[in-house]
């Protein structure tokens, strides 16, 4: 709707990869807006190329919208690019063969597009669909995507000055794939920003795309860094001590990628990708400028004409350790990494790589000169571009001899000091430079065990709970209980009757049975009206439950109504009896006066066992423990207070079985299944503990302690990684927890300022004395 009125027509070429797939016809637009091109073009996919599955998970498709201008009787049709817009195809890397988008058009500035009203954005529509799916569902099932996004290097040297056109701040990093090779990453095209207000969060992630010419094109779709609190990250610099350090170097001179590059892993290489985080824990990431001079200086020289020489400075290398992603469930790492100066022996000391991830670029980036791979000052060490022929060894030879009377083209350094200057890329160590970046998979390298298989594992280490043995008695006793509950209701009954009609048939002798039969109608609906009948029933319920659970063992739901119902009338039959032998006994015997029995509340029992234990007296302890358990072996703290005992008295292993009985109760209490895993550690059985750890901290809500205890307990393993995951998150939760305490407080004084803003409002509107 916003074409300027000089655009006859559009049209849309589609490129990928680097390659026009074609350009759709020349489509008016209609007056509502839309252009229907009813453009189909395609492309071939194949795991040798040219466009391989990496190719599908990295690149996007790309729309280029053209304005054909109006062309008069003088003139040639002119056109013009008006707007670009992006396709992701991870979709079908991700079990899809079709798929429509809308994609947003980006207008290119400035264009007859351009236009601040919000609703001026066009998209267009596309459809994507292939023969059949790429991946079967095997390999969707064992295949994975390496994301890893470049965010940002902070604290860059000084001698590093606004972005020229003949400068180019890269970094790369090497992939591991199949067959023990290696896929370079390069981010390119970094932009050095000046002190100023830090980088907005969230801000969109960029595609690495050469032509775009709508920059707004450039970002990547529902896809953004949102950052964190430095505590949370991986990597280094997330220290108290580094808060100021972070939060200053955000708003100084920096170079800003925001890049994102993807890797398709086919099962091979997922395979490939564990073994080499297993051998060597630290990934090298390399960090240069990139800067190209013309060799066409000499104007007489045609065959030089229009050559460049591209060099590589400030050569740096940060390490960035991706050591958690063997962790179960750990899919995404983010953090800060230190940049050094790049020294191929301590690059190959610390990550077993052989050589520089720019030598495999070289063709690419035109580094395809010899030398032109440089620190700045070479070292005899320097192994990236290994001389092949004499000739060229004695020119590299001259010109390291010659390198320390050099002074780098950027510094500002005078001449007299030139021979002073170390490599500048160690410049990076003394500005204290730093890179940000994450690295996520698709799917955990080592899946998180569930929450349903923790909890099997521990049923199938601790045996089942044999049934408790019938009380003796159990019966006899639900049946006194009846009969005494009958009575009682009898009793009342007897007394709303005396209520209503009196005691003069007592003295009269019988009553005919008419006057009986209206006397009980009557007692009915006064019972009924009053709600007493509710009453009595509801006070025989736990009587008749007893009995069935003692008497008749039932305590498990019916397998068929048919068995229900028989059940009901055999115990109507039953209660009706002994309702009759109750109603036969003397209703107002006396009871026998009770022998007073002293009988200690669980709570008492505890108190006095705890003072035992201060005076050493641990035989009365257990004693006083034992007696709590027998009032009630079904309360879980009293088997973890008699554990405890247990370990003050160096009896782990009775520990264990009272700890081990009060997990049978519950098997999801949390403090069973840590006081379990500490036993299991005391014992040395650290594959349970393990389990027992990992269960307590799959349970909701997360427990700082069970995180706690769990960062110990990898750390006594030396398994400094999983330790750190684990300290990191019970900090997390203290600090959320720490937040939600100061918060209550705050909450309840505004509450008052509320309460009392009325009041104070009124003294301040009434008149003062005279």
């Amino acid at each position: 709707k916003h074409i300027k009125s000089h655009v006859s027509a559009t049209l849309v070429c589609v490129e990928y990869n680097g390659a026009i797939l074609g350009e759709s016809p020349e489509t008016d637009v209609l007056p509502d807006g839309t252009a229907t091109y009813n453009f189909v073009t395609s492309f071939e996919c194949s795991p040798s190329g040219p466009n391989s599955l990496a190719d599908i998970a990295q690149n996007p498709l790309l729309f280029t919208l053209t304005g054909v201008m109006k062309k008069n009787k003088k003139q040639k049709e002119k056109t013009m690019p008006l707007a670009q817009a992006v396709v992701d195809l991870l979709p079908l890397l991700q079990g899809q063969h079709s798929f429509k988008v809308l994609a947003p058009l980006c207008a290119v500035l400035p264009s007859p597009l351009e236009s601040h009203d919000p609703e001026a954005k066009g998209a267009l529509e596309v459809t994507v669909c292939t023969k059949k799916p790429l991946l079967s569902a095997a390999q969707l099932a064992n295949c994975n995507l390496l994301s890893v996004t470049l965010e940002a290097a902070y604290s860059v040297p000084e001698a590093f000055t606004p972005a020229e056109p003949s400068q180019n701040y890269m970094a790369c990093l090497q992939v591991p794939a199949a067959e023990e090779k290696e896929i370079p990453l390069l981010f390119k095209n970094g932009i050095l920003k000046l002190a100023g207000e830090k980088e907005p969060l969230p801000r969109p992630k960029k595609w690495s795309l050469d032509n775009i010419m709508a920059p707004d094109a450039l970002n990547m779709p529902n896809s953004f860094i949102v950052g964190g609190p430095y505590e949370d990250e991986d990597g280094e610099l997330t220290g108290r001590e580094d808060r100021e350090l972070r939060i200053q170097a955000e708003s100084k001179k920096r170079i800003v990628w925001d890049m994102e590059r993807r890797y398709y892993l086919d099962p091979v290489a997922v395979v490939s990708l564990e073994k080499r985080i297993a051998e060597g824990q630290y990934w090298p990431v390399e960090l240069c400028r990139m800067t190209v001079a013309s060799a066409s200086k000499d104007k007489t020289s045609k065959a030089n004409k229009g050559d460049e020489d591209k060099q590589i400075f400030f050569h740096g290398v940060a390490y960035v350790n991706v050591l958690p992603l063997l962790c179960p469930g750990v899919k995404r790492i983010r953090g800060a990494s230190r940049v050094f100066t790049y020294r191929d022996s301590e690059v190959l000391e610390k990550t077993k790589c052989q050589h520089s991830a720019f030598r495999d670029l070289g063709a690419q980036l035109g580094l395809t000169k010899e030398g032109l791979l440089t620190s700045g000052i070479p070292t005899p060490s320097s192994k990236a571009f290994p001389s092949k022929t004499p000739k060229a060894e004695k020119g590299m030879n001259r010109r390291m001899s010659n390198a320390s009377k050099i002074q780098p083209s950027d510094t500002s350094l005078d001449k007299e000091n030139a021979t002073k200057l170390s490599p500048d890329g160690q410049q990076y160590a003394e500005a204290g430079t730093f890179l940000v970046m994450e690295i996520k998979l698709d799917k955990a390298l080592v899946p998180e065990r569930l929450r349903e298989d923790l909890t099997r594992r521990v049923k199938q280490m601790i045996p089942p709970r044999p049934p408790l043995p019938p009380r003796p008695g159990g019966a006899k006793e639900a049946v006194e209980n009846y009969y005494s509950h009958v009575t009682s209701i009898a009793s009342d009954i007897l007394r709303e009757y005396h209520h209503l009609f009196g005691k003069q048939w007592s003295e009269e002798g019988e009553v005919d049975p008419e006057t009986l039969e209206e006397q009980k109608r009557q007692l009915n609906v006064k019972l009924n009206s009053s709600g007493k009948c509710f009453a009595f029933k509801e006070q025989l319920k736990p009587a008749v439950v007893k009995i069935v659970r003692e008497k008749y063992g039932k305590t498990t739901a019916f397998k068929s109504e048919k068995e229900f119902q028989e059940f009901l009338s055999e115990l109507y039959v039953y209660l009706v009896d002994q309702m009759h032998v109750a109603l036969n006994r003397p209703l107002f015997e006396e009871p026998a006066a009770p022998v007073p029995v002293l009988r200690m509340t669980s709570e008492q029992l505890w108190l006095f066992a705890r003072e035992a234990e201060v005076n050493k007296d641990y035989e009365l302890a257990d004693t006083y423990h034992h007696q709590r358990l027998s009032q009630d072996r079904h309360n879980i703290q009293h088997w973890l207070d008699y554990g405890a005992f247990c370990l003050l008295t160096k009896e782990t292993t009775k520990a264990q079985d009272c700890f081990r009985q009060a997990l049978s109760l519950d098997f999801h209490h949390i403090q069973s299944l840590l006081l379990s895993g500490v036993v299991a550690v005391l014992l040395q059985h650290y594959e349970e503990a393990e389990i027992f750890f990992e269960n307590a901290c799959c349970l909701e809500p997360p427990s700082i302690e069970a995180w706690t205890l769990s960062g110990l307990f990898y750390e006594m393993k030396n398994n400094n990684t999983r330790a750190e995951l684990a300290f990191r998150e019970a900090k997390k939760l203290l600090r959320a927890q720490l937040a939600e305490e100061r918060s209550i407080p705050q909450a309840a004084e505004g509450g008052r300022e509320k309460t009392q803003t009325p009041a104070a409002s009124a003294r301040s509107q009434s008149p003062g004395p005279d």
